[in-house]
C-alpha cells in the first residue's frame, strides 16, 4: 500500500505501510491531519475498551470508564510531551513539537487499537469468570501487552529519524565533512585477466610491501641480485605503495582503482553509535509509564468493586503497584 492511496483506518496504515508514516513525520507533510486521525481513533478505541471495563459493575461505571480512559492516555501525554521534546533539545536533536506528538500518538493509536481488539476476551470472561481479582488482573495485563507493543512502534520511529540525521545532526554534518576534507583513498581492485602472464612490477629494493590480492597467476618482475629483472609468477600479492594511491596515479595492469564506499558497505565490526536522544527515549518511555500507572490509580474506579456503592472517584489512598500485589496474593 503506497502513501498516495491511504487506508481509510489509520491504524492500518501504520500496520501495513508504517514506512509511509515514518516518511510523512520525517518530511513534516500533513501531519496535523495524521495527528488528529490517530487522535480521533484512539479515543474511540479506548472509550469502547473502557465501556468493557466498566460493565462489570454497572452500565452507569461503563459510562465513566469510556470517558476516564481516554482521558488518562491523552492527560498523560500532555503531561510527559513536553520532557520528551526537551529531552531532544538539550541533545542536539531537530524534531519538532509536532514530530514529537506524531511519534507519540502512532504509541498511542497502536496500544488503543490492540486493546479493543482484546475486548471480545475480556468480555468472555466477564460472563464466564465473574471474579473481580482476576477480572482487574486480566485488563491490566492486557493493557500492559498492548502499550509494550505501542511503545516498540514508538522506539522504531525514533530510530527511522535517528537514521535521517534528526536525532544526532551534528555527530552526522561532522561525518559528512571529514569525508569531504579527508584525500580520496583508491584501493587497487584486480580487473579481468587476459590468458597469459601479465607483469607486474616489482617493489622498489628497501621498501616494505604488504600482500594485497592480485589476479592469480598474473607475473610479478623480481629484481635480482645482480640488478637483473626476471619474471616469475608469484602468490597473489601486489606491492603496498599502489593500494592507497590517490586519484590518477598509475596502477598495476590488471588493476583498476576502486575508492571505498563504491562497495556501500559497512566494516564487519564496526560500532554503531547510539545518540543520546535513544537512550533518553527509553528513561522516558519508563517516566511514561510511571505517570500513566500513577494517574490510572488517581481517576479509578474503571472496574468498580460489586461489593461498593457507584462513585466516580475513589480516595486517593495506597498505590497502583501495592494494589497489583494485593491481587496477585488474594488470588
Amino acid at each position: 500500500m503506497s502513501g498516495d492511496r491511504p487506508s481509510p483506518l489509520v491504524i492500518e496504515r501504520i500496520l501495513r505501510d508504517r514506512e509511509s508514516i515514518w516518511q510523512q513525520i520525517v518530511a513534516e507533510r500533513d501531519l496535523n491531519a495524521l495527528t488528529g486521525r490517530m487522535l480521533t481513533s484512539s479515543a474511540i478505541a479506548l472509550a469502547c475498551y473502557g465501556a468493557v471495563l466498566g460493565f462489570f459493575h454497572s452500565p452507569l461505571m461503563a459510562l465513566t470508564s469510556a470517558l476516564k480512559l481516554p482521558l488518562l492516555f491523552l492527560v498523560t501525554l500532555v503531561i510527559c510531551l513536553p520532557t520528551l521534546y526537551l529531552f531532544n533539545l538539550v541533545f542536539g536533536a531537530r524534531l519538532s513539537v509536532r514530530q514529537s506528538l506524531a511519534l507519540v500518538m502512532v504509541a498511542i493509536t497502536v496500544t488503543s487499537m490492540l486493546a479493543v481488539a482484546f475486548a471480545p476476551i475480556s468480555l468472555f470472561f466477564l460472563i464466564t469468570a465473574n471474579d473481580y481479582g482476576f477480572f482487574k488482573l486480566l485488563n491490566v495485563s492486557i493493557l500492559t501487552l498492548s502499550a509494550l507493543v505501542g511503545l516498540r512502534f514508538l522506539t522504531s520511529g525514533m530510530q527511522v529519524l535517528n537514521d535521517h540525521g534528526l536525532l544526532a545532526p551534528e555527530a552526522a554534518n561532522a561525518t559528512v565533512d571529514e569525508r569531504a576534507g579527508a584525500p580520496a583513498p583508491v584501493q587497487a581492485v584486480p580487473a579481468a585477466v587476459p590468458a597469459g602472464p601479465t607483469p607486474v612490477a616489482a617493489p622498489v629494493a628497501g621498501q616494505s610491501a604488504e600482500p594485497v590480492a592480485v589476479p592469480a597467476g598474473a607475473a610479478v618482475a623480481e629484481s635480482t641480485a645482480n640488478g637483473a629483472v626476471a619474471t616469475a609468477t608469484a602468490p597473489a600479492q601486489v606491492p603496498a605503495q599502489w593500494a592507497g594511491q590517490p586519484a590518477g596515479a598509475s596502477l598495476p595492469p590488471g588493476y583498476v582503482a576502486q575508492r571505498p564506499w563504491d562497495g556501500r558497505t559497512a566494516r564487519r565490526g564496526e560500532p554503531t553509535q547510539r545518540p543520546a536522544s535513544m537512550t533518553l527515549l527509553y528513561i522516558w518511555i519508563l517516566l511514561f509509564g510511571f505517570v500513566g500507572t500513577q494517574l490510572a490509580w488517581t481517576l479509578r474506579p474503571f472496574f468498580g468493586d460489586p461489593g461498593q456503592d457507584f462513585s466516580f472517584f475513589r480516595s486517593i489512598d495506597g498505590n497502583f503497584y501495592a494494589e497489583i500485589l494485593r491481587i496477585i496474593g488474594n488470588l
